[in-house]
């Protein structure tokens, strides 16, 4: 599940051709023209192996999804594990007693020479130095979502990506599966006619948010090496819990806040508003802009917020607008829906032609009202499926020479780039106006500070 984290302890540029066989070349073209892939359709030429050999993959963060992740590898060589936490290393090295065991994920970069592929499930403010150094070395990255902490680091990633040619994926795991894929399909084939209007909304913090820092200090657990889980981060006391009995950082808390994790936004933007980014071809919005949400903390994303997306004409397809909530906070009901509640996590589609209803991962795309369902003819598949709509299976194969992964960089790079937009008008308190190819808000330069990662010394993207 999405809210169970590892505590770790918890310009486009053109890429060199390569040799295709006719199967490969249909299936990368397909990909291409139903916008599965932004850029290049060449998995990585570093450490590509042959379908019949097994990778050797590193597991960056070992418990909750960074254990999960590596589960879902499992068929595959698991050669190294990296936790911050000794309590979650020691679990997992039982899982895979072979595997060499390390607290610093530089370190083991640096000493596995024969790594092919890492997955990173930590939380989101180590996420690009991680991912950039697997990168550069010439490992293939499988990374949790949010892709990064900041858009910069998100736009870093994409570009060196691309540069060092290795497969890369994000973990939305909805971007493999088929709920996503139906989505398009009846949004590309009329269903509900041009669609201006989208509602996004999590059920997302589910913990404690919009509080200033706590004072004073804990001890360490034993287990944790706490100065390593800061990492990149400006250095700050280790506290346990709050008086309420709730804890302040670990495990999942530390998505609340700045200088960690990206709040409800971070946490499932990247899966409720993935079916919105590929059926309707956003891009990059020209605005974003507060509604509504709680009172403002300077540490932390508010208990609750309602913010705006726009995004202007794009091809054939009309300027409409996206809007997220998140903390409860819902969109109108729509009159045709005959459900007695929404569903924590979905979307709504308005259409100038009738309304489509979707869950947190595109799941279940159906019309409203729903019992509409039982004449509705689906469009035939135009999108290629991922093979048991798997995304580690999807990123597996592009690592021996397959066709890249459905969310790999060149789409999850932009479209984290577009969900960190909405935290970046929470953080400056106004409507951004978004220039993305200069990557600036053209109407508040105090946002620069957050547009970048900043990083303490030893640490680096």
């Amino acid at each position: 599940m999405p809210c169970s984290e590892s505590p770790f302890g918890l310009v486009r540029l053109e890429l060199p051709q390569r040799t295709l066989s006719r199967r490969r070349f249909i299936y990368t073209t397909t990909l291409a023209a139903s916008s599965l892939a932004a850029s290049s359709y060449a998995a990585s030429q570093a450490r590509v192996k042959s379908p019949n050999e097994k990778l050797n993959m590193g597991a960056i963060g070992t418990a909750g999804k960074g254990g999960d992740d590596a589960a879902n590898c499992a068929g595959e060589n698991i050669v190294a594990l990296c936790d911050v936490d000794s309590n979650a290393l020691a679990a997992a090295a039982k899982r895979w007693p072979k595997a060499r065991q390390y607290r610093d994920y530089r370190v083991m970069l640096e000493k596995e020479k024969d790594l092919d592929a890492v997955t990173i499930g930590i939380p989101d403010h180590q996420h690009a130095p991680a991912a950039m150094l697997a990168i550069k070395s010439g490992r293939h990255v499988y990374c949790q979502k949010p892709l990064t902490r900041t858009i910069g680091e998100a736009r870093a990633l994409t570009l060196a990506a691309r540069k060092y040619k290795v497969a890369t994926q994000m973990g939305n795991q909805g971007h493999s599966a088929e709920g996503n894929r139906r989505l398009c399909e009846m949004i590309w084939s009329g269903a509900i006619g041009p669609v201006r209007e989208v509602h996004c909304w999590s059920d997302r913090p589910i913990w404690p948010q919009g509080s200033p820092r706590p004072q004073g200090s804990d001890p360490v657990p034993a287990n944790l090496d706490w100065d390593l889980w800061i990492g990149p981060a400006p250095m700050r006391p280790y506290v346990a819990k709050w008086p309420s009995g709730e804890v302040v950082y670990l495990p999942v808390a530390w998505r609340a806040w700045w200088d960690f994790g990206c709040g409800a936004l971070g946490d499932m933007g990247c899966h409720i508003m993935d079916g919105a980014n590929w059926a309707l071809k956003l891009g990059a919005p020209s605005s974003v802009e507060i509604v509504d949400s709680a009172p403002p903390c300077s540490e932390t994303p508010p208990k609750w917020a309602i913010l705006r997306f726009q995004f202007p004409v794009r091809g054939e397809m009309p300027a409409c607008t996206l809007t997220w909530y998140d903390g409860g906070k819902l969109p109108p009901r729509p009159a045709e829906m005959e459900a007695e509640k929404f569903e924590g996590n979905a979307s709504l589609f308005i259409g100038d032609k009738g309304k489509i209803l979707s869950g947190c991962y595109g799941e279940r795309p159906r019309l409203l009202p729903e019992s509409g369902m039982a004449d509705y003819k689906r469009p035939e598949p135009t999108i290629p499926r991922v093979p048991g709509d798997s995304s580690y299976q999807d990123f597996i194969r592009a690592c021996k020479g397959g066709p890249a992964p459905c969310s790999n960089f060149d789409v999850s790079g932009p479209f984290t780039e577009t969900v960190l937009l909405g935290n970046l008008a929470l953080r400056v308190g106004k409507r951004i106006e978004w220039d993305s190819v200069k990557m600036r808000a053209r109407n508040a330069p105090e946002a620069d500070q957050y547009i970048h990662g900043h990083y303490r010394k030893g640490w680096s993207v």
